[in-house]
């Protein structure tokens, strides 16, 4: 993910610059982009669903993003005694949470996993599922755009607008 935020400048450049030129390039970004989400996301994930240390932290309070979509601030005390408070490093918000109000989830507990080698790596338990599809999307949709902009590059279709 730093990767691309160092070069997101230059990654929505070419992108723009490509629509014109050449579309492929465009669907090679977009899958290149998804498919790195997905797979880095899954594979953290899993790290820390099979090396993660379980706590139990409290919800403070849930943070809306621009769009509306509402984020759990969560507050927790590792075995080291160092206490983290945050937003899960991975969590993924549905359209129901633009609507839901969750003021009676705010000072309850929940079920926390973090990462022992980076404890502000942490997600919730209890939104694994959720997390695994979403970002499963991400690599599914990532992997089709991949499979259109190669076929694109070798001719089996035309991609012009």
């Amino acid at each position: 993910m730093e990767f691309i935020k160092k070069y997101g400048i230059v990654i929505v450049i070419v992108f723009a610059l490509s629509m014109f030129i050449e579309p492929a390039v465009c669907f090679f970004i977009l899958g290149s982009i998804f498919f790195y989400a997905g797979v880095k996301a899954v594979l953290l994930l899993k790290r820390i669903r099979r090396n993660g240390i379980a706590c139990t932290g409290t919800i403070a309070e849930y943070e809306s993003d621009s769009d509306g979509y509402k984020t759990p601030f969560v507050e927790f005390t590792t075995l080291a005694g160092d206490r983290i408070a945050k937003k899960p490093y991975l969590y993924a918000s549905t359209d129901a949470d633009k609507l839901m109000s969750y003021k009676n989830r705010i000072g309850q507990p929940v079920p926390v996993l973090y990462d022992p080698n980076d404890p502000k790596k942490f997600i919730l338990t209890d939104q694994t599922g959720l997390n695994y599809f979403v970002f499963m999307l991400c690599f599914v949709m990532g992997s089709a755009f991949l499979v259109v902009s190669i076929c694109s590059f070798m001719g089996y279709i035309k991609l012009r607008f």
